[in-house]
């Protein structure tokens, strides 16, 4: 029988974060880190978005607390011995037998993270080479904590905070089109969250579809909800979905998609808006022929019947393919489905499908291929919100800590009692991106941007009063200041307008 693996968090880290408490200069009292996003590997992309903070401390705190703190005290010691002996005997048997663990001891001692944490507002979007938060120890006897929690911070917040940058991303591509081709007002629920799936793990998933949601209104990963409400005050209408079927549910029908598209739209909802994945056999078979013998049933029903093509070239079925040799296919869905249900012509020139139908599609998005589908529907007269796209791991998935160069690093240290700066800067450095800053930092706003400020030190610091927005938000495990989800979002929104435009 499998046991249950330990969670405590002492052991969440880097190995070689075990050694670092003894390599600090002696009389070290208190170390001061920066998070910051240091380069954009995505091209039109200039600031990130800020999120995730207020729920990685909450995580971590709660895992302290309740796997550590509230734990024996000799047990959380021993998962730490045991892993310096296991661990490092091999390669240096010396520390492995004489490192000590009092520090993680007085650590449980103490009884909260002696921690402090300067934050700008969630939401905001953050210029890269500007930091976003700082990290210090509150008790001198813990000068090693920040530098130890670096890998558990990082984990926990890089990857909502690039799914946040990127949704707001696609949020300003459909927001352009919309405002060319249709009603802007659609682009919130014009992207879905599809994402869980192909994520790292469950905690990844609700993190990164945290950060799709504060720009659009969609998503299919369900804990996203507990994620947000619990951390963030969001309330229960933060997301919605459609009731949709998959691939299992249209086989158990064999090759009778007729009675399984009747008996879906009739029997299990004959009301409010189903999407049904129609190409389990053949997409353009259902669309020429299933659903001409519907067309009644769809444009009496109270609700939308959203068709969800699921495999191929996203551009191409959306759009149409002009080299294929069925006529459909060279029309692709959207225009074929207003030939079968007709529609509207807007107000801006551009053809809108009837309400009753409609057409989502979530494999294989990325941003460029958005840009495609949108211009694709443009350029044959259709509005670009005729579709909605599902957006996955092929967006979410295909990034890492340096897409954005996240790095948390040390800038500042008391040493015996002196203040000193300190700073990474590699010569070999070709990119000159791993600099980092120096001192203790600020960040101001001036004109119409967050600016950096750095090699302050306690005095000069805090000359600037106010005009640092870097502000404290938790200290001793508890925290000062929160936001809301809403707030949150509405602050991404003004932000967007200031530093894009739209």
């Amino acid at each position: 029988m499998c046991r249950a693996m330990s969670k405590n968090p002492i052991l969440w880290t880097d190995g070689y974060k075990l050694c670092h408490k003894d390599q600090y200069p002696v009389h070290t009292e208190w170390v001061y880190e920066t998070w910051t996003p240091r380069m954009s590997r995505i091209a039109g992309i200039s600031h990130v978005v800020f999120f995730g903070l207020q729920g990685a401390l909450a995580e971590l705190t709660n895992s302290f607390n309740d796997y550590f703190f509230a734990q024996p005290e000799d047990t959380v010691v021993a998962d730490y011995e045991e892993a310096i002996r296991e661990v490092f005997a091999k390669t240096n048997a010396n520390f492995a037998t004489t490192h000590q663990s009092q520090h993680i001891r007085d650590l449980h001692r103490l009884g909260y993270l002696p921690i402090r944490v300067k934050a700008l507002k969630e939401g905001s979007l953050v210029p890269i080479g500007v930091p976003m938060f700082t990290i210090e120890n509150t008790h001198p006897d813990f000068f090693w904590l920040p530098g130890y929690l670096e890998t558990q911070l990082s984990a926990y917040i890089w990857s909502p905070m690039t799914a946040a940058t990127i949704a707001d991303q696609y949020q300003r591509l459909l927001t352009g089109f919309a405002e060319k081709t249709g009603d802007v007002n659609k682009v919130f629920t014009q992207a879905g969250d599809f994402s869980m799936r192909g994520m790292g793990a469950p905690e990844t998933a609700y993190r990164t579809a945290g950060g799709h949601l504060l720009s659009f209104g969609v998503s299919a990963t369900l804990s996203v909800r507990e994620y947000l409400k619990t951390y963030y005050g969001a309330t229960g209408d933060v997301m919605m979905y459609t009731p949709s079927t998959e691939h299992s549910v249209m086989c158990s029908y064999g090759e009778r998609e007729l009675e399984a598209f009747q008996h879906l739209i009739t029997e299990v909802y004959p009301s409010g808006n189903i999407s049904i994945v129609s190409d389990t056999y053949d997409l353009w078979h259902v669309v020429d022929h299933v659903l001409p013998q519907l067309k009644d049933l769809i444009l009496a029903r109270d609700g939308k019947v959203v068709i969800r093509p699921d495999s191929g070239d996203p551009v191409k079925i959306i759009c149409g393919d002009q080299e294929a040799d069925l006529q459909t296919v060279q029309k692709g869905i959207v225009e074929r489905l207003f030939e079968l249900f007709g529609g509207t012509i807007n107000a801006k020139g551009f053809r809108e499908l009837d309400t009753h139908i409609g057409v989502v599609y979530g494999d294989s998005i990325t941003v460029e291929r958005a840009e495609k589908i949108c211009q694709g529907l443009m350029d044959k007269g259709f509005a670009s919100t005729n579709v909605i796209l599902g957006i996955g791991s092929y967006t979410y998935q295909y990034v890492t800590r340096d897409t954005f160069g996240f790095a948390l690093k040390g800038t500042a240290e008391i040493v015996d009692g002196q203040f000193k700066a300190i700073q990474k800067r590699p010569a070999t450095d070709t990119g000159n991106f791993k600099k980092s800053q120096r001192g203790i930092v600020a960040v101001v706003f001036e004109n119409n941007d967050f600016h950096l400020i750095d090699d302050l030190n306690p005095t000069t610091v805090a000359l600037l009063k106010d005009n640092n927005l870097l502000k404290e938000c938790y200290a001793n495990g508890i925290f000062s200041s929160t936001d809301n989800f809403n707030e949150i979002r509405n602050r991404l929104k003004t932000e967007s307008i200031r530093v894009y435009g739209k």
